[in-house]
């Protein structure tokens, strides 16, 4: 599997600037007319992608916890998650 690797900036800048539901809602419209409202462009799979990402820090923002802190958590659980397909998982 490949490593996807991580747009801090663009991430950070989607769940400052757009709430969670506006995530979605660009979500649904990438996935169903394959543009959205976010302006995000790109190949399909890395706009949802980034936007599913940015969608996690935007909730955990709006649960109260900092950026930083929540992109901590996203990086973490991204890890956990590579790290267990490399072990076969």
């Amino acid at each position: 599997m490949e490593k996807q690797s991580i747009n801090i900036k663009e991430i950070k800048e989607l769940a400052q600037k757009f709430s969670t539901v506006e995530i979605e809602t660009c979500i649904t419209q990438q996935l169903q007319e394959g543009i959205n409202e976010c302006k995000m462009g790109g190949p399909a799979d890395h706009v949802i992608n980034e936007l599913s990402k940015a969608e996690y820090v935007s909730t955990r923002m709006s649960e109260g916890v900092t950026v930083v802190d929540a992109m901590r958590e996203l990086a973490k659980k991204i890890r956990n998650v590579q790290s267990g397909f490399g072990n076969g998982g």
